[in-house]
């Protein structure tokens, strides 16, 4: 494969330069809005009245869906556009919000997580896509891996802060809200809701897209269209000597991270004193994305360490996390464990732009859509095993023990980002 020329901001035209800046605001602001919500939602359900078996139930509602919709919606990304498809995520989003605010009842609120799955599920491979294709269009033979991580970086940093915030507006005005008959916790809600408002209106002035038709008969056949192209996606795929190593690294990337990124606090909470256990927690969750949205940052940086090898540059990545997770998982003291936890988050934050950038260079136009959400199904697929298989080694052994058995994960990974190395010189 051919080498991009190397990413300059300000070598950029202007119209390549505001379609990077009209992205990273709508990355911020999109996940500032998902960000509000984070950090109550079990709080929020609790107050609902949900036990935990119920919490995990709805939680599975929304995965469920989410998994069960990926493929199917990236194709109809690239059959009718992005932008009609998106708008469609932002709108199952505000009616999921609407739903959550109206109802205590199980149902209802099950109903509201199923809505937050097709939101996902809309938005996957959408304008992620757009960002890419009319990136290159604008600014052709640019290596569009330092754009991306600008994009990333905005929507970590976004999620970020709507984290902080949303922990912070029930406290200062959630009082206010129980007076007439509502949830402390729905301010932030309420706020989510605001947000993803303006969110739909940027999309719909500065998300510029061409035009396809709209006609009854050219929707139908777009839809007619999207189980060819999720066979042919999966096809190609299967049979491409870089996205099949690439993707199943993903896979046993999340095999063996997200069990870390969703058991950490279990591990780290005995280590604190009562009094302050939980507030720590919730300003390390908001340092976790912080560290996300620097390591995106981070990530061009690496890549030239590498000599813009995306391949050398996630193989590196990986095997410094295998390392984390090792040291991490054998952490007796809270100073050690956030320091860690800190640079194995910025870690994480590196390691997304350059399979993505890898990724968009297999692929064209025709197809990247559906195989951004082919990615993102795997990526699910084996979070989701990773943490099933780590829940039944830590009850029996404890949580290190599981981590460390999850590097396993990180070195099959590795290897395979070695074999994608191959089919990319080609």
């Amino acid at each position: 494969m051919s080498t991009d020329l190397e990413f300059s901001f300000s070598a950029l035209t202007s119209s390549a330069r505001r379609h990077i800046r009209v992205f990273q605001i709508h990355q911020f602001l999109d996940r500032f809005a998902m960000g509000l919500t984070v950090a109550v939602v079990a709080l929020a359900l609790t107050d609902r009245g949900m036990d935990l078996f119920q919490i995990s139930l709805l939680f599975g509602v929304y995965s469920l869906t989410a998994m069960a919709m990926e493929l199917p919606f990236g194709g109809l990304a690239d059959a009718i556009g992005r932008k009609p498809v998106f708008l469609a995520a932002v709108g199952a989003s505000l009616s999921s919000l609407i739903i959550f605010l109206a109802t205590h009842d199980f149902y209802g609120l099950a109903l509201s997580f199923a809505f937050i799955g097709f939101g996902r599920a809309l938005r996957s491979g959408t304008l992620d896509a757009w960002f890419v294709e009319t990136f290159r269009g604008a600014a052709p033979n640019v290596d569009v891996q330092p754009a991306l991580a600008k994009a990333q970086s905005a929507g970590a940093m976004g999620l970020a802060i709507g984290a902080v915030l949303g922990g912070v507006l029930p406290d200062l005005f959630g009082s206010g809200a129980a007076l007439i008959g509502f949830s402390i916790y729905d301010v932030s809600y309420v706020a989510s809701l605001i947000v993803m408002l303006g969110v739909f209106a940027l999309t719909l002035v500065f998300i510029i897209e061409e035009p396809r038709p709209r006609t009854p008969r050219a929707l139908t056949q777009g839809f007619a269209r999207v189980p060819h192209l999720v066979k042919d996606a999966g096809l190609f795929a299967l049979r491409h000597p870089v996205l099949l190593p690439l993707l199943s690294a993903l896979a046993f990337f999340l095999m063996a991270t997200n069990p870390v990124e969703v058991l950490w606090p279990t591990l780290v909470k005995p280590m604190l004193d009562g009094g302050y256990a939980n507030s720590l927690i919730g300003v390390l969750t908001a340092t976790y994305f912080f560290s996300i949205a620097i390591g995106a940052r981070l990530s061009p940086i690496v890549s030239r360490l590498f000599g813009r090898s995306q391949s050398a540059t996630l193989a590196a990545v990986f095997a410094c996390l295998a390392g984390l997770q090792i040291i991490l998982a054998l952490q007796g003291s809270v100073a050690g464990f956030v320091a860690l936890f800190i640079l194995f988050s910025v870690l994480l934050g590196v390691s997304e732009t350059p399979a993505s950038s890898i990724l968009h260079r297999c692929v064209d136009d025709s197809q990247r859509s559906t195989m951004l959400s082919l990615r993102s199904l795997i990526q699910q697929l084996g979070a989701a095993m990773g943490l099933i298989l780590a829940g039944a080694v830590a009850e029996i052994y404890g949580t290190p023990a599981a981590w460390i058995v999850g590097v396993l994960f990180l070195g099959i990974a590795v290897i395979l980002i070695v074999l994608l190395a191959r089919g990319l010189s080609q």
